[in-house]
């Protein structure tokens, strides 16, 4: 099989690329010194329509497929990982609305989602819960005019300035999503600062003091909020989050092919040196090899192939994890300076160590793709 991009895709990819060159790689390192991405960058990206990749035409979207989706994700994280973040999440809360929200939720928030006067965070991961997110302690309680939301929110992406939060809550442990604006009185959200990577992604704790929420805001049936929408949710976010360790994984390779032609030690260019060489090619198998995953992910997604799910697992595990070892030998490469703050490999390798963790640590990825394997081994007929 020929994997090779459409002309529309292959397009799209030089317009994304010019973008990330232009607007976002010389500046990463100071927004990543002044954690923060700048508003007038999120502007460019509403502009662009890149804040709105998936969200449908008829709501003002972009209205991509997946491949497309997958390399404006890569690009926007070779160039910032942080910029990245805000993509992901704002397109998992609109999957989740475009997927599970009523006529009335989508006619209202996709519009404002997609042209950027609204920003959206994912809020399920709480102080005690990470992995474990179907046992949430934030809880839910119907009253007759709504719900009322009391609990906390941990590692909120762009919880600092999100418009419109996506909060997972439970009642007698089955979970439900809302949809909780920001000026709900009881909602706050405290900055959190001094992050290892991706330090401009504007991360937050968002505080739920006894919240009121309509009933309408309430998206996919109660008791569905962790079987159906986190879950579905987190596929496009992990897919995300694979595309965007491709895309700090060619930075790196980028970085260390340009260090690599101009440095000089012990009278010669260090791309002479055996070492160098095989720490290259490294990079270069890793990081291809990782973008074709993701390319058959994006691929069976865009088909609606009931293995898509499963190859966004395997492709996320893959990228995520190769990207710390491509990191660690683009600073390697770098010596001395690869550990100061002039050169932004430093910042890649921050940046990668993350993506092994956010949307479902690599732990759990290992043991959702080895179920899957023996599921697939069960099914299978005698040998």
């Amino acid at each position: 099989m020929k994997i090779e991009l459409t002309s529309q895709q292959q397009a799209a990819q030089v317009e994304f690329k010019t973008f990330a060159n232009t607007a976002l790689f010389p500046f990463a390192d100071q927004f990543d010194r002044d954690e923060c991405v700048p508003n007038s960058v999120i502007a460019q990206l509403a502009g662009r329509k890149y804040l709105s990749a998936i969200i449908p035409e008829e709501f003002g979207g972009l209205g991509t497929d997946m491949i497309t989706y997958g390399l404006l994700t890569e690009e926007i994280g070779r160039a910032c990982s942080s910029t990245r973040s805000l993509l992901t999440v704002q397109g998992m809360v609109s999957y989740a609305i475009l997927r599970w929200g009523k006529p009335q939720h989508k006619q209202t928030w996709l519009p404002r989602l997609a042209d950027g006067r609204t920003l959206a965070a994912f809020a399920l991961t709480e102080p005690n819960i990470g992995s474990d997110a179907k046992h949430i302690e934030t809880m839910v309680e119907a009253q007759a005019d709504g719900y009322v939301i009391t609990g906390r929110k941990k590692w909120i992406t762009f919880g600092q300035v999100a418009d419109l939060f996506l909060v997972f809550a439970q009642d007698q442990g089955k979970a439900s999503a809302f949809l909780v604006e920001r000026n709900t009185p009881g909602l706050t959200t405290i900055p959190m600062k001094g992050l290892l990577g991706t330090r401009a992604s504007l991360v937050a704790e968002v505080h739920l003091d006894h919240c009121v929420v309509p009933k309408e805001n309430l998206i996919g049936g109660l008791g569905l909020g962790f079987s159906t929408i986190a879950l579905s949710a987190l596929d496009l976010g992990r897919y995300s989050v694979a595309w965007g360790s491709v895309g700090i994984g060619q930075a790196c390779l980028e970085a260390s092919l340009k260090y690599a032609s101009e440095r000089q030690q012990f009278g010669e260019r260090l791309k002479q040196h055996q070492l160098i060489q095989e720490m290259i090619a490294n990079m270069v198998v890793q990081v291809k090899a990782a973008r074709l995953l993701c390319y058959h992910a994006g691929y069976l997604k865009d088909i609606g192939d009931m293995n898509a799910t499963a190859e966004t697992l395997i492709a996320k595990y893959f990228a995520s994890g190769m990207v710390p070892r491509v990191a660690s030998d683009a600073v390697q490469i770098h010596g001395g300076n690869g550990c100061g703050s002039d050169y932004p490999v430093q910042r890649y390798l921050r940046d990668a160590k993350v993506m092994e963790i956010i949307e479902g640590s690599n732990q759990m990825q290992q043991v959702m793709i080895s179920r899957n394997a023996f599921a697939d081994y069960a099914g299978q007929p005698a040998a």
